[in-house]
């Protein structure tokens, strides 16, 4: 059983069932070009993490935010080249999965794959969610004004009602919520309406949803801009770079007002920002010329975005003091409010931009999710109805709307908060093991035309980097590996007062004991098998996102991944195709 759980796909035959070809009859349609698969990276990226959780990111990080944003945009760079290498020489629909099918084995493939349902589906979640809010707050400039009990989740009105927060509106709609049976009505209808109409424009076909997705990109990238010089002008104008280093104890003044830890505190917001590159590789089938185009796609996606993230943050914590960001969930129009810039056609743009910016994320995203299941059902692992393709509009109408079912469905009783924590844990996740399965897959010849990720013998250079990360952490704090392994908590007042048990806190230090062990193991493999620096430097930098994660991500992740087993020991592994192979 053991040598049946890490079957692999020849890739030969993953191209012959996926289509490296032209398609037939009941093939997806190749109409997406290099700009139309940099727009829809675009498209997935600039969206809720620029528009909403930018706003808590700064807050637990401050203006020193910026920092993690360039670290996670030379993770997910490094990440982006092995979707690449992937892509080039596997360019069907599937994404990770598929690469990870090829590389690891079956059951790593099925890990991947029930990861991803945290990515599209219920990040998806968050994106709606999202957009409600933006939504209501347009509406509420044209005097039509949503009752809150019918835009807010029921979840976020309870949690603000029991730990008595400072959300007006949640609280609001718990106060005034109808109540039936005992209970009170409190459903977000917007984020429920815009999650069918999404659902029904991705299932109607690829070509109507990249001229509509094209279209908003264009949109939302000039209103960004915009933004941006608007915003840098009154913050120079007005003398308000005093902001990037605010003052702290002591009367001194710091970029990282929160000290480092407090900057890693945001992973989660700011990898969520990120979240979108990948699902151009989901579009393979699609592609006019994937091996050349896709690898393209994703790469000048994640540039573009990487700046634009970079300025805006600098413009947010240089208009407003990091600290005005608690609990703002519409950071960018938030900044040219009456009591900061006061600009106030600039707040009316934002919000416009913003609905239309959440809604192309959703497109993409909710186009990537039922191509996973269609390739997953391909390999027997899923029920062969996943891969229905519509005999009319050529897409993939079964998972289409089971997608739109598990998006929509979890709106009605979850958050915010624990879909973002829980998609950007499981995507870092998959990220990693694609890194580490451009390790394990043999090198190729290089043809014209297609990527090829350069090899960089990382004998040598991989293990003298972590030796220098290890000497540099020591002399920024010669304390550094001894408080690491310190778990006295006694001093804490959370964990005096019971607001915080032991693990919450030991979390992260255990975390990185795990990270630095997992890099000194990975710095002797790296020197025996002279393997390739690109994917070692994204295995370990997706590592050390990880680190940041807190104990309740750990624990959901882990729930989730086990009630995935279970699904693929009851089905996937006994109608696996490869199965007596």
């Amino acid at each position: 059983m053991s040598n049946s759980l890490f079957r692999r796909k020849n890739i030969t035959n993953i191209l012959a069932e996926g289509g490296d070809g032209v398609h037939g009859e009941g093939g997806l349609k190749r109409v997406l070009t290099l700009k139309d698969l940099t727009f829809f990276g675009i498209a997935a990226i600039l969206g809720a993490g620029s528009f909403s959780s930018l706003g808590a990111a700064i807050f637990d990080g401050g203006p020193g935010v910026v920092v993690l944003f360039v670290i996670t945009a030379i993770a997910c760079g490094f990440t982006a080249l092995c979707y690449s290498e992937f892509a080039s020489r596997i360019p069907v629909a599937g994404s990770a999965y598929t690469y990870a099918y090829a590389s690891f084995g079956e059951l790593f493939a099925w890990i991947i794959g029930w990861a991803l349902i945290m990515e599209y589906s219920i990040g998806n979640i968050y994106v709606a969610y999202s957009w409600s809010d933006y939504f209501t707050s347009l509406m509420s400039k044209f005097d039509i004004h949503i009752p809150a009990y019918f835009c807010t989740s029921y979840m976020e009105a309870k949690d603000a009602i029991a730990n008595s927060s400072g959300n007006k509106e949640a609280i609001l709609a718990w106060n005034t919520a109808p109540v039936i049976a005992g209970l009170r009505f409190i459903i977000d209808i917007p984020a429920l309406i815009i999650n069918l109409a999404i659902t029904y424009l991705v299932f109607r076909g690829v070509k109507e949803s990249k001229n509509f997705s094209n279209l908003m990109v264009w949109l939302k990238l000039g209103v960004v801009l915009i933004i941006i010089l608007v915003g840098g002008y009154f913050v120079f104008s007005n003398g308000l770079t005093f902001n990037w280093t605010p003052p702290i104890s002591g009367g001194s003044h710091s970029f990282m007002p929160k000290g480092f830890s407090g900057v890693m505190m945001a992973v989660s917001g700011v990898f969520f920002a990120y979240i979108g590159f990948d699902a151009v590789s989901v579009l393979a089938e699609e592609s006019k010329n994937p091996q050349r185009d896709l690898p393209r796609g994703m790469m000048l996606s994640l540039i573009i975005c990487t700046i634009i993230y970079i300025l805006l943050t600098l413009v947010l914590t240089g208009a407003v003091n990091y600290q005005k960001f608690e609990g703002i969930g519409d950071p960018l129009a938030f900044i040219f409010e009456p009591e900061n810039l006061n600009v106030g056609w600039m707040q009316f743009l934002v919000a416009i931009t913003a609905v239309v910016a959440m809604t192309s994320v959703l497109l993409v995203f909710q186009m990537g999710q039922p191509r996973i299941w269609m390739s997953m059902s391909r390999d027997g692992l899923l029920p062969t109805v996943f891969q229905k393709i519509h005999p009319k509009y050529k897409t993939p109408s079964f998972s289409t709307i089971i997608t739109g079912l598990v998006v929509g469905i979890p709106i009605i009783f979850t958050d915010k908060t624990f879909v973002l924590d829980f998609t950007s844990i499981a995507t870092l996740f998959a990220f990693l093991l694609v890194c580490g399965g451009v390790l394990l897959i043999p090198k190729k010849e290089k043809i014209p035309g297609r990527f090829q990720m350069p090899y960089i013998n990382g004998r040598f250079i991989f293990p003298l980097i972590v030796a220098v990360a290890f000497v540099t952490a020591y002399l920024l704090s010669k304390t550094y590996f001894t408080e690491m392994f310190q778990f006295d908590f006694s001093s804490n007042e959370d964990f005096v007062n019971g607001k915080s048990g032991f693990w919450d806190l030991a979390t992260p230090k255990v975390s990185l004991i795990i990270f630095w062990g997992f890099a000194i193991l990975l710095a002797l493999i790296a020197f025996v098998k002279k393997y390739s620096l690109i994917p070692l430097m994204g295995v370990i930098t997706c590592a050390y996102l990880l680190t940041g994660m807190s104990k309740s991500n750990w624990l959901w992740f882990i729930g989730w991944l086990c009630l995935g087993l279970v699904v693929y020991f009851i089905y996937g592994y006994n109608n696996s195709k490869l199965r007596g192979k």
